[in-house]
């Protein structure tokens, strides 16, 4: 392995002193591939170097992502059963599939390998990465999400966390196929999307709340003027009327920082009829809810959280930690009157991703939020494969919101309601 990766590394230095890369960037893909791997062949002829065909396709490819990809990362970029890829320094590897962690089998050369790659995918957004800026959250051209944090904070050897775009975006058919939901559950939340219910999605990190949020995006009217607000646009919504707008970091001066509360003020000026936050984590928290409730119903957030009650409990603590002069059974009532739907979600031990609850708020009876649980998902047990085993039951209520559908002519089957005999 080590005197591979020393002869491609040798490779590759001689042919950056032998191309003209500024030239070769004006080829197109073919023909960029053809002329690495004639001169890769004529490396391997003059310095008489013996490989075998399978050794030899592997570097051609290698070489071709060292030049023009980002090297040993390239393969997992275009594996589409690869949703995450987290290096852990320049000797390890892993990577996510069907929800599970497993070590891969890539290395780096060494560190500085690895902070050229690091250096290439930032460079291509147009940020920076180096001591005196250590750490950068940036989205790639193809829509993936990177994390990377290099020394003297990662002590270590330079991190870096990729969450790779989606190329096909999930339905809600495809989720009751996996089961991450029933079906009844499905059509419920299709019904709160259509209509103006505010509904806030919480989980864990990596659980689906952006995945969900897309699928329930879906249901919006076409007609309707969307605002999306990300500090990493990552949601892909298929309306013809969506504003995208994204945060902006501070530079290397420590000005210029545009946050997600300045967006929504901005979104409020720009006619949007609902608007959809990407996740919700700090100052913006109060203006989000104030959005919701001044004439912007029909508005989607996610959080992080544990369960629906520690989602808007979340809320309320993010508000009251921006010293916001309001008493806590005021941010109470504006947080029971702004959300209308709670949808919890987790990934279980297994790499599944459930629906765990469905939640409704149904208003604040003295200094607590009302909540009634709609749909919820019970483990019973863990199979001999370790694939954890359960089901999804309904608690029989019927939701309060139904009554302002049937106002608006759309009728929710009762039978979607009927209390499952072990909930």
């Amino acid at each position: 392995m080590v005197a591979y990766l020393d002869l491609k590394q040798s490779i590759h230095d001689r042919l950056l002193r032998q191309l003209d890369l500024v030239q070769l960037q004006k080829l197109t893909q073919d023909q960029i591939r053809y002329e690495l791997s004639h001169h890769t062949e004529r490396v391997l002829q003059e310095e008489s170097i013996a490989v075998n065909a399978f050794e030899r396709r592997n570097l051609i490819r290698d070489i071709h992502n060292e030049m023009v990809g980002l090297g040993p990362l390239e393969p997992l970029f275009m594996d589409p059963t690869v949703s995450d890829i987290l290096v852990n320094t320049h000797r390890q590897v892993y990577v996510e599939r069907n929800g599970r962690l497993e070590l891969s089998d890539i290395v780096f050369n060494d560190e500085a390998h690895l902070m050229k790659i690091i250096e290439k995918m930032i460079s291509r957004v147009g940020r920076r990465i180096d001591e005196s800026s250590p750490m950068v959250d940036a989205r790639l051209p193809d829509g993936s999400r990177v994390n990377a944090i290099i020394p003297p904070l990662a002590i270590d050897g330079a991190m870096v966390s990729i969450r790779k775009f989606a190329r096909e975006g999930l339905r809600m058919q495809h989720l009751t196929e996996l089961e991450a939901l029933s079906s009844e559950m499905a059509t419920v939340m299709k019904t709160f999307g259509k209509l103006d219910a505010n509904i806030l999605v919480s989980g864990g990190t990596g659980s689906g709340k952006t995945t969900l949020l897309n699928i329930l995006s879906a249901s919006i009217d076409p007609r309707e003027r969307i605002v999306t607000i990300e500090d990493a646009a990552e949601l892909q919504l298929q309306q013809p009327h969506v504003v995208r707008l994204e945060t902006r970091p501070a530079n290397i001066e420590g000005k210029g920082e545009i946050t997600q509360r300045a967006l929504i003020r901005n979104a409020l000026r720009m006619r949007p009829d609902r608007i959809i936050l990407g996740e919700v984590r700090g100052a913006e928290a109060l203006d989000m809810l104030q959005a919701m409730n001044t004439g912007h119903q029909g508005s989607m957030a996610t959080i992080h959280a544990n369960s629906p009650r520690d989602a808007l409990a979340r809320l309320e603590n993010m508000i009251c930690l921006n010293s916001v002069a309001m008493s806590p059974v005021a941010i109470r009532r504006q947080i029971a009157s702004a959300i209308q739907l709670v949808i919890q979600l987790s990934r279980l031990a297994d790499g599944q991703r459930k629906v765990m609850s469905m939640t409704e708020v149904t208003g604040i009876e003295g200094e607590t939020i009302s909540l009634q649980e709609l749909f919820s998902y019970r483990q019973t047990g863990v199979s001999s494969f370790g694939r954890v085993e359960g089901a999804f039951v309904c608690s029989g209520i019927r939701p309060r919101f139904a009554e302002k559908l049937k106002v608006q002519g759309i009728q929710l089957d009762p039978a979607l309601f009927h209390r499952t005999a072990n909930s």
